[in-house]
């Protein structure tokens, strides 16, 4: 049996020489050192021996087993040494890694200077919902049930009488309804139309509204405030004209246009929205004397306004959340 003790020594230490990793290590522990383990259990195995030889056998077990230990311990530690020196050292007196501060999004940027240029010109601020009954997305905009802008095909019906604004000109109505003349409001906000999404349409934009109210306005009141916000929004030596439409709800109504300028230097006229003086039968639908009072109302798309001027070409890039794209801005 001595000789039994002699090989399970022998046999742990060879096997301890060829541990390389944490693992093997510990295997070896539950193996040789553990409560069932070989070098354990000789101590177990004394009582067998016969008396002449259990001092010699319980000598040679206790040093075979304090020898074997002593080697797993010594092992263990230079394991873990080896383990730390192969992490990373971490200088903690380096700066650390930024996070990124965030911006507002070129339409936020956009709206937030259009309302200062208003706010200068004396323009209050106006928000109204996004989901709007027909009342005031059509009928109190002189737009009969018969009008092809009241189609299913042109618009977001939520049910029979209910829609989601095709435009922010809902918003005038709930001001006039509420407030006498004089007034003078610009109201932004999203709108949403079924359009063929392309470089200038989306299905869902922005517009900025503005009404004025008062005895005695006239079509240049409006000319002027236009010329004045295009030029101060794009710079004086901007471009633009009024183009003679049609909007049920003013009477005259004018297009206005944009000259546009691509990146290969092409000069095209670009609408960026609709005015003209606010139509009679409107100022009869919410209670305002059209005999005493007249005004002017515009509608414009700020996506085109951001478009030109930040020299955007497609209206599809303000949506997409390309970080790339937007950080430039």
């Amino acid at each position: 049996m001595l000789e039994q003790f002699t090989q399970i020594g022998n046999d742990a230490r060879t096997e301890l020489a060829n541990i390389t990793d944490a693992e093997s290590l510990e295997a070896f522990r539950i193996q040789y050192l553990g409560r069932k383990g070989s070098v354990t259990g000789m101590l177990s195995m004394i009582g067998k021996l016969p008396k002449e030889q259990k001092r010699e056998g319980g000598q040679l077990a206790n040093t075979i087993k304090k020898e074997i230990t002593q080697a797993f311990e010594a092992l263990k530690a230079e394991l873990a040494s080896s383990t730390k020196k192969s992490k990373p050292i971490v200088d903690v007196t380096l700066p650390g890694i930024g996070t990124g501060q965030g911006k507002s999004h070129i339409i936020s940027q956009a709206v937030s200077e259009l309302l200062e240029i208003f706010g200068r010109m004396g323009f209050d601020i106006a928000y109204g919902p996004e989901v709007e009954d027909e009342w005031h997305n059509f009928i109190a905009l002189n737009i009969p049930p018969e009008h092809p802008a009241r189609d299913p095909i042109d618009n977001f019906y939520v049910d029979e009488s209910t829609l989601l604004r095709s435009q922010t000109s809902t918003i005038q109505i709930r001001v006039m309804e509420h407030t006498k003349p004089p007034i003078r409001v610009v109201a932004p906000g999203r709108v949403y139309r079924p359009d063929t999404v392309d470089a200038t349409h989306m299905f869902m934009f922005h517009q900025l509204e503005a009404l004025v109210v008062d005895e005695g306005i006239t079509m240049v009141d409006l000319k002027s405030s236009v010329n004045q916000f295009i030029h101060t929004f794009f710079g004086a030596d901007t471009q633009w004209r009024f183009r003679p439409s049609f909007f049920p709800f003013t009477e005259p109504s004018c297009e206005v246009d944009i000259l546009w300028v691509d990146k290969s230097g092409n000069e095209n006229w670009m609408e960026i929205g609709g005015c003209g003086m606010v139509d009679p039968n409107v100022f009869d639908a919410v209670g305002i004397d059209s005999e005493k009072y007249t005004g002017w109302a515009f509608g414009f798309g700020i996506e085109r306004l951001a478009m030109k001027k930040y020299g955007i070409t497609d209206i599809r890039n303000l949506f997409e959340n390309d970080i790339r794209f937007l950080k430039q801005f």
